[in-house]
């Protein structure tokens, strides 16, 4: 979807650069005590996530040389994801006021606790909230093998043409492998990064992370069952990581330096919230509340649930639309968009 499409819907024409607005809205959310941070929630979801993988390794450890280790696999897949959502928070600054302490908790979720390059993705992920959806500068949307407007779908060449021909189809096999290019940017990231004291930690971290993980395979599961453990892990922790941001912005309006948005705007009509109960703010880390998240990224997770009233009503009352689905809807309309940019690369069909 285009801004001019958009338009159409209402949202744009609406005159820009109203920050009045959003500060409007910031003294609702601030009066209403949502930025406030809440240390005992964070308290009792690290503590669950740490007994749960404690919970999986020693499973892992009791099966042994079985093939009931996929079952081990998967179910570390599930954690490892949502030991990231920690990190995610923590590179938010979500879950302390202290920038030292959110960063420690990044280090130890993301570097030592699923692989992943802390530094390196908040870097990353703040040039997307920065400029979501935008075609020149989200990183979420320069992605190789995808196109997400018809510009980069006309730049592809060789078999990534191809792929992005084909890409609604192949959009959920290809997150198998999300995870494997996370660990692969994180390690590139550390070897560019130079020898500052900062990098050295992180690779520190990684290497440890790297190297208890290989030993505990090496120890429990003979080579092939090994490398299909890893296979089974590592694809579904990326298959879920994966199917827990697509839905957020995928299909929503792309933008360009051209349009010239103010905050406000830039942030709801680039963002999708996905409808459901507690156990979806639970499955998807409350990455599900999008637009609340990325009007105020440090506002701690469990306060994006009581947040979205107030921000739907300011959105109702000042003529934005307020894009919401159903968890299976939002990955119709990711796939359907996918699958409208690679028409034109398709073949024609003749009679």
């Amino acid at each position: 979807m285009s801004v001019d499409q958009a338009s159409s819907a209402g949202v744009a024409g609406v005159p820009k650069g109203r920050w009045s607005e959003y500060t409007e809205l910031s003294r609702q959310i601030k009066q209403a005590g949502l930025l406030e941070r809440r240390y005992r929630w964070y308290g009792a979801r690290i503590a669950l996530n740490l007994v749960l993988l404690a919970a999986g390794w020693v499973a892992f450890f009791l099966l042994g040389a079985s093939w009931w280790q996929l079952v081990t696999a998967a179910y570390l897949a599930v954690v490892f994801t949502h030991l990231a959502f920690v990190g995610h928070d923590a590179g938010h600054r979500q879950i302390f006021r202290s920038r030292r302490a959110n960063d420690l908790a990044g280090l130890v979720h993301a570097n030592l606790g699923v692989g992943v390059s802390f530094g390196w993705w908040v870097g990353k992920h703040n040039a997307h909230h920065t400029n979501p959806n935008d075609e020149d500068l989200d990183p979420d949307i320069s992605i190789a093998a995808l196109a997400f407007t018809d510009d980069q779908a006309s730049s592809k060449h060789g078999l990534v043409r191809w792929v992005a021909r084909y890409q609604a189809f192949l959009f959920f096999p290809l997150l198998l492998l999300e995870a494997a290019h996370l660990h692969l940017a994180s390690i590139k990231a550390i070897v560019r990064g130079g020898s500052g004291r900062a990098n050295v930690v992180e690779g520190l971290l990684l290497v440890v992370h790297l190297a208890g993980y290989v030993t505990a395979l090496w120890l429990v599961l003979s080579p092939v069952q090994g490398l299909v453990f890893v296979v089974v892990h590592q694809g579904l922790f990326g298959l879920y990581l994966g199917c827990s941001f697509a839905p957020n912005h995928k299909g929503m309006p792309t933008l360009t330096q051209a349009d010239a948005l103010d905050f406000l705007r830039r942030q709801v009509l680039t963002s999708r919230n996905v409808r459901g109960s507690r156990f979806v703010d639970f499955l998807l880390g409350g990455l599900n509340y999008q637009i609340e998240h990325h009007l105020f990224p440090s506002m701690p997770r469990p306060n994006l649930r009581r947040a979205q009233p107030l921000v739907r009503a300011f959105c109702r009352q000042h003529g934005l639309v307020y894009a919401e689905a159903t968890l299976v809807g939002s990955y119709g309309e990711a796939l359907r968009h996918l699958h409208t940019v690679g028409a034109p690369l398709r073949p024609a069909v003749t009679e």
